[in-house]
């Protein structure tokens, strides 16, 4: 261990609080808390302003409850800190206490500097096993924590709370969405300064959708044999700090930058939501790092395994962090609650939130993480998410969590996919999703908003990837082509890959804008892929977790504007037809003055053999409002068909094969519908 510094630090006894953890900034210093319950003493290590020099090392003088404070005097914002904890190093216990590594507060709001791989930063000693002991300091590798305050002038506090029947949420990455937009100065690209320019605004705005959800922004690692391969953590799900934001998304340190890009968003009537990951951290299995949490207090932070030596894995991460401890759970929401009422964040996305819900026996849709949160008045206000599996046995939960979450639906994804695709026998399926996916979450007083509908997400294909390639090609990605899913249900229409054949080209064309225009005209709540709404390619990557360069960066340059144009229509349909999202799932009869029925392209009601018809590609459901507004929605994935009509003229509202997808038209007794096409008419349906 390096010899402590010689700086004096005081501290004030009679302001020292146990009961806010983390730094907090007040009457002249600042109070630091840290829980740990099997520690022997914790040292706060204060640092010069490049955070390079520890200029100051003392014992915090108080604990009570596993919490061990003090309050510095002298000491404000902008101080640079970490933690050496002081404990026994007995991993057959559980226990992995190594004074020599500084430690990340887990309450830290900042974070100056990122990791520098470095065998110092592991408990043990590298290349031998964990139980041996490594007596290296790690300060220099480390980023430090940096004490902040919250204060912020807001241009507007209220928040937006966009209901569920008219949120359109588009998921995007910070860095992937600007890096390569030609309207954003370059200085300011992949930061929040770039999320929340004017061009990215007025094209959401545009678009028409009410909240972005952003991949990880939270602090994260990059792995260490992905950087030795020339790649990176470039999705983030690999959390480091559970406040802090992550610095390379910034211009500095100040988390002043996060705020203004959220409120410029709100501004813009557009809500943040926030992909979070609570099921795990970057310091991986028993083998891992020691950076924060498991110096701090191993058998506390983690679950363990069959023995307190190996770590629990349900997320194929190395580790699962233990919500079921009382302190943990405490720091999980008071994550969320910063989160929400001093970032002003909109809601979360929990990633593997099927992780969060088990106890000894399982999933548990009851069980303390999901039952605190919908108790908390704060956060169960806000929109909810579940990525609704993760690896361990029984983690495949669509369906299984509790109002008010919300969760997203690979059912629909892979109905979708399947039904443009011509595969046969879709339609029944694609019945269900059109209606909100009622087997899965008509129960339990669930609305049909329950499911979050997509054909793509930032795991797997781009949607255009889909109509281009039959098969993955991760090559990039270092590991032989083993990496990604294999059941992409894609089809690449003639040719693999890029090709000149109009032909192609255009069947392409069509079946993007149909599987996007069959998103958001299903019930539930549609999310786009940011990049599908003008045919981003990954060039048939579909695992593009590392790929932090032009592979995973939106091409904006090369933006199919047909394809925009479409999902423009589709959207501003979607929110015209008033009474059109129906959270009842479709169920109440005509006498209630709401009813959906399926139409044969005869013109008569679909039956069962027309449902089991493994041949019929086109089929039409029909809604009735309480208005009495009707709205036939056809869907035809095969060859041009003659679709007839039920009495009186129809009003086209959307034709996705057209050059002007919204061009409207009156219809009397039949219409064509062309090949690979979602078209809608209404009858008796008042603008909104």
């Amino acid at each position: 261990m390096t010899k402590k510094p010689s700086t004096e630090v005081t501290f004030d006894l009679s302001l020292a609080r146990p009961d806010k953890l983390g730094a907090d900034a007040r009457d002249g210093g600042t109070n630091f808390a840290l829980f740990s319950n099997s520690a022997e003493k914790v040292e706060i290590c204060l640092f010069d302003e490049a955070g390079k020099t520890e200029t100051a090392r003392v014992a915090l003088p108080h604990m009570e409850g596993g919490v061990w404070h003090g309050f510095v005097e002298n000491v404000g914002v902008g101080q640079r800190y970490g933690y050496r904890v002081h404990g026994p190093y007995d991993p057959e216990n559980g226990h992995r206490f190594n004074a020599n590594k500084l430690l990340l507060d887990p309450y830290a709001r900042a974070l100056m500097g990122k990791i520098e791989w470095d065998d110092a930063l592991f408990g043990y000693q590298v290349g031998e096993d964990d139980l041996t002991f490594d007596d290296r300091d790690s300060a220099a590798f480390m980023p430090k924590a940096v004490v902040v305050d919250d204060e912020y002038q807001w241009d507007d506090t209220k928040a937006l709370r966009t209901r569920w029947d008219e949120t359109v949420i588009y998921e995007a990455h910070v860095k992937g969405l600007t890096m390569r937009h030609p309207g954003i100065v370059q200085a300011d690209r992949g930061t929040f300064a770039a999320l929340s320019s004017d061009p990215v605004l007025d094209h959401l705005t545009k678009l028409g959708v009410t909240a972005i959800e952003l991949l990880p922004i939270h602090a994260f690692a990059n792995d260490r044999y992905l950087i030795d391969k020339g790649l990176s953590n470039y999705w983030g799900y690999n959390t480091l700090s559970f406040f802090a934001p992550h610095q390379g998304y910034m211009k500095s340190w100040d988390i002043r930058e996060v705020k203004q890009a959220i409120d410029r968003f709100h501004a813009a009537g557009i809500e943040v939501i926030l992909d979070v990951v609570y099921n795990h951290t970057c310091e991986g299995n028993e083998m891992g790092p020691t950076l924060s949490f498991r110096g701090i207090d191993n058998e506390s932070y983690y679950m363990a395994g069959d023995d307190k030596r190996h770590a629990y894995d349900t997320t194929g991460t190395g580790n699962t962090l233990n919500v079921k401890h009382p302190m943990v759970l405490r720091m999980v929401m008071d994550s969320l609650r910063y989160w929400v009422e001093v970032m002003h964040v909109d809601g979360f996305r929990f990633d593997l939130a099927s992780t969060l819900a088990r106890d000894a026996d399982g999933f548990d849709r009851s069980g303390n993480f999901f039952a605190t949160i919908r108790q908390d008045p704060v956060l169960s206000a806000v929109k909810l998410i579940a990525e609704p599996w993760d690896i361990g046995h029984g983690g495949y939960q669509v369906g299984g969590f509790v109002w008010p979450f919300r969760e997203w639906n690979d059912k629909a994804r892979d109905d979708i996919r399947a039904f443009w695709r011509r595969d046969d026998g879709m339609n029944g399926p694609l019945s269900e999703r059109l209606s909100g996916s009622p087997v899965q979450f008509n129960h339990d007083k669930r609305p049909a908003t329950s499911s979050v509908n997509f054909v793509a997400a930032h795991d797997g294909f781009t949607l255009w990837d889909t109509t281009a390639y039959n098969d993955k090609h991760n090559d990039a990605n270092g590991e032989d082509g083993n990496d990604g899913h294999d059941n992409n249900l894609s089809d690449n229409l003639g040719a693999e890959g890029p090709t000149d054949d109009p032909s192609i080209m255009e069947a392409r064309r069509r079946r993007v804008k149909a599987m996007q225009a069959t998103v958001l005209l299903a019930q539930g709540v549609p999310m786009l892929l940011a990049g599908d709404e003008f045919g981003q390619t990954q060039a048939g990557n579909n695992n593009a977790y590392c790929q932090d360069n032009e592979i995973a960066w939106l091409d904006w340059e090369n933006a199919d504007k047909s394809l925009t144009r479409s999902a423009i229509a589709t959207i501003a349909l979607r929110n015209e037809l008033t009474g059109f999202v129906d959270t009842n799932f479709g169920n109440a009869d005509i006498s209630d003055g709401k009813a959906t029925r399926w139409h044969h392209p005869e013109g008569r009601a679909m039956s069962e053999d027309d449902w089991h018809d493994g041949g019929l590609r086109c089929f039409a459901k029909r809604i009735t409002t309480a208005a009495d507004c009707d709205i036939l929605m056809i869907f035809n994935a095969g060859d041009p068909a003659d679709f007839t009509l039920t009495e009186g003229d129809w009003i086209q509202r959307l034709d996705t094969s057209a050059k002007d997808p919204a061009a409207i038209t009156t219809h009397a007794g039949s219409i064509t519908v062309d090949w690979q096409s979602v078209v809608v008419l209404t009858q008796n349906c008042a603008p909104d």
